[in-house]
C-alpha cells in the first residue's frame, strides 16, 4: 500500500522560487572584481536565473549539457547557480586555483558548452582558449565597461555578461524532469593523476540542502547574515548558496577580495552573524586585527564561525571565542559528499564542561548528520569500534554520497556494502564524534605506531609565533619514519627550533615530538588551499634529521 501524498520531483528551481515569493527583499551583497559592493535581493536574483535560463536556451544548450564558469562568490555566480540548474544543463563550477593544464583537462573532459568567466581571469582564458575545443560560448561576467580585450577569442564567441542576459525576458517556466537528473559537477583537486568528475544530481542536493538548514546540522535560517568566504567553486560552496535560498537568509559574498581588511569591513557594513570559510582566510583576518588593537570584535557581533577544508586549531577556537565571543564550528566532508558528513556541535550533556573541556571536544570534525552512515575499518576492511582510540580508513554512504565518478573514472569505488572510501584515517568515540587522525597517505609510521600529522601541526599552531605548520614524514635508518616539522613564523615573530621544541614538549607525547623543525617564508597549496604535502614530501625526502639516534 502507497501513501496518499503528491508526488514532485526535488528540482534545484524550487528553492530561487520559493525565496523570492517568502524572502523577496532579502539583500544580497557582493563585492565584485571590479571593485564596487553592489545589492540585489533574491526577488532580482530570480529574475536574473530566468535571464540566464532564457539565453543559455537562445544557444542552444540543452538538458544535460555543461556549463561552465571561472568565478568569484558574488550574484551573477548565484544567479547562474539556479539559471543553468534549473533549465537542466548541468553547473559545472571549475577551480580557477587549479594549474591551467588541468583546467583544460577538466573543460575539454566535462565536454563543456559554454564557460562563464570573472574579468580577474581572463589573461588565463586568453591563455587556454585555443585548447578548449568543447566551448562554444565564452561569457565575461561583467559590464560593457570592464569587457576584456581577448584576441584569442573568435568574433562572436566572445559575449559580455550584461549584453548576454540584458535583454532576455524575466519569466521562464522551469521544467520537471527526473529529481535524479544531474545537476552540478565539481571536479576532484587530487595531487596525484588527472582531477576526477563528481556529479550531483537535483536529488542529491536537495536533501543535503535541508539537512545543512537543521539546527544540529550548519542551522542556517531567515536570521542567517552569511559571510560566504568558502568559494563557490569548492563542493557548491559547501551548499550554503542553496540552503540560503530555501531560508531566505542574506548571503555577503566577497568576491576576490579575501585580505583581512575587506573581509573585516565587509562583517562590520553588514552585520555578518555566520560565516563559512577554511582556516587560512580566518588567519588573514587575525593578521589584520593584531595590526589595528583598537578595534574591538566583539563589536562585529559575529555569533557562529563556520570552517571546513583543513582541521580546525585550537588557537583559532580559543581566539574567535575570546576576541569575537563567537562559537567555532568545524565539519568534515569532501567533494564526494557533497560534502556535508559529520558537524562539530556539542550535546546537551556538555553544558556543564568547562571552557578548556569543551574546547577538546571542538577538536573533533563532529558527530554524522542523518542520511551519512560511517564506519572505520582496518587495513583487511574489518569494522573498528567506536572507542575513541581505534582508527581505520572512514568509509561512507548516503544520497548526497558519490557512487563514482564522472565518465567512470577510477574504476569501480564502493565495497559490497555501498560506502566509498574517503581516504582519510580517523577514530570515532562513543557519542558518534569522528575526530580526524590523518590522510591515509600523510599519516607517519614510526617504530610500529602511528603518528597523526594533524595533532602535531595543531599543536604547533599553539605557539604564539607560528602562523602556519606542516607535518611530514621523513625516512629514518632506524625507526622507518620520523616526523619532520616546518613552520611558517607570524610577521613579526620569531622563534628557534628549540623553542618550538619546548613548546611542543608540553603538548604531545615525547615519541611524537618532531626529529626537526625548518622554518620556511611559505608553504605549497593545493588548488583547494590545503597544505601540498606531496611536494614537501619530494622537498625534503633527503632532508637529514637533527637527532638520528
Amino acid at each position: 500500500m502507497f501513501g496518499l501524498m503528491q508526488d514532485r520531483p526535488l528540482m534545484i528551481s524550487s528553492l530561487i522560487e520559493h525565496a523570492a515569493a517568502f524572502h523577496g527583499d532579502t539583500e544580497i551583497v557582493s563585492r565584485l572584481p571590479e571593485g564596487p559592493v553592489r545589492r540585489t535581493t533574491w526577488r532580482e536574483i530570480n529574475e536574473h536565473s530566468k535571464q540566464v535560463a532564457n539565453a543559455l536556451a537562445e544557444l542552444g544548450i540543452e538538458q544535460g549539457d555543461r556549463v561552465a564558469t571561472l568565478a568569484w562568490n558574488s550574484d551573477r555566480h548565484l544567479a547562474l547557480y539556479f539559471g543553468v540548474s534549473g533549465s537542466g544543463a548541468v553547473m559545472h563550477t571549475v577551480n580557477p586555483r587549479l594549474f591551467p593544464e588541468q583546467i583544460a583537462y577538466i573543460v575539454n573532459h566535462a565536454e563543456d558548452r559554454v564557460l562563464f568567466f570573472d574579468i580577474t581571469f581572463a589573461p588565463l582564458v586568453a591563455q587556454l582558449a585555443g585548447e578548449l575545443g568543447t566551448v562554444e560560448t565564452f561569457v565575461a561576467m561583467t559590464d560593457r565597461d570592464h569587457m576584456p580585450d581577448i584576441p584569442q577569442i573568435p568574433d562572436g564567441r566572445l559575449r559580455c555578461w550584461d549584453d548576454f542576459i540584458g535583454g532576455q525576458s524575466t519569466a521562464f517556466d522551469w521544467p520537471e524532469f527526473d529529481e535524479r537528473s544531474a545537476s552540478s559537477l565539481c571536479y576532484t583537486s587530487g595531487t596525484t593523476g588527472n582531477p576526477k568528475g563528481v556529479l550531483y544530481s537535483h536529488r542529491s542536493t536537495m536533501l543535503h540542502t535541508l539537512m545543512i538548514a537543521a539546527r544540529d546540522a550548519i542551522d542556517i535560517h531567515s536570521g542567517s547574515v552569511i559571510l560566504l568566504v568558502v568559494p563557490m567553486f569548492h563542493a557548491n560552496a559547501w551548499g550554503t548558496p542553496y540552503t540560503a535560498a530555501m531560508v531566505g537568509a542574506k548571503l555577503v559574498m566577497p568576491g576576490p577580495h579575501l585580505d583581512g581588511q575587506s573581509v573585516y569591513e565587509l562583517m562590520k557594513a553588514e552585520g555578518v552573524n555566520q560565516s563559512q570559510g577554511v582556516p587560512t582566510v580566518w588567519m588573514m583576518l587575525f593578521s589584520y586585527l593584531d595590526e589595528h588593537p583598537e578595534i574591538d570584535a566583539h563589536e562585529l557581533g559575529l555569533r557562529v564561525a563556520g570552517t571546513g577544508g583543513a582541521a580546525l586549531p585550537l588557537s583559532m577556537i580559543e581566539r574567535f571565542h575570546r576576541d569575537f565571543g563567537a562559537e567555532s564550528m568545524q565539519g568534515w566532508g569532501m567533494t564526494e559528499t557533497s560534502p556535508l558528513c559529520v558537524v562539530g556541535r556539542l550535546l546537551p550533556k556538555h553544558e556543564g564542561l568547562s571552557d578548556a573541556e569543551k574546547n577538546q571536544i571542538r577538536l573533533k570534525q563532529g558527530r554524522g548528520v542523518w542520511g551519512v552512515d560511517l564506519k572505520i575499518v582496518d587495513d583487511d576492511g574489518n569494522r573498528l569500534p567506536w572507542d575513541g582510540k581505534a582508527f581505520g580508513e572512514v568509509w561512507v554512504r548516503g544520497p548526497w554520497i558519490a557512487s563514482g565518478y564522472f565518465r567512470g573514472e577510477g574504476g569501480e569505488k564502493l565495497d559490497a556494502e555501498g560506502f566509498f572510501p574517503t581516504g582519510d584515517v580517523a577514530t570515532i568515540d562513543p557519542d558518534g564524534y569522528l575526530q580526524l587522525v590523518d590522510r591515509a597517505k600523510d599519516v607517519i609510521k614510526s617504530g610500529g605506531e602511528w603518528v597523526s600529522s594533524i595533532d602535531l601541526e595543531n599543536a604547533a599552531l599553539g605557539h604564539p609565533a607560528v602562523a602556519e605548520a606542516a607535518v611530514i614524514g621523513v625516512p629514518h635508518p632506524k625507526w622507518q619514519e620520523r616526523p619532520l616539522l616546518i613552520v611558517v613564523l607570524r610577521k613579526g615573530h620569531h622563534a628557534t627550533r628549540e623553542d618550538i621544541l619546548e613548546y611542543l614538549a608540553g603538548e604531545v607525547v615525547k615519541w611524537w615530538l618532531p626529529d626537526d623543525v625548518v622554518f620556511v617564508d611559505e608553504l605549497p597549496h593545493t588548488a583547494t588551499g590545503k597544505v601540498l604535502k606531496l611536494k614537501l614530501r619530494e622537498q625534503y625526502r633527503d632532508h637529514r634529521l637533527s637527532q638520528p639516534e
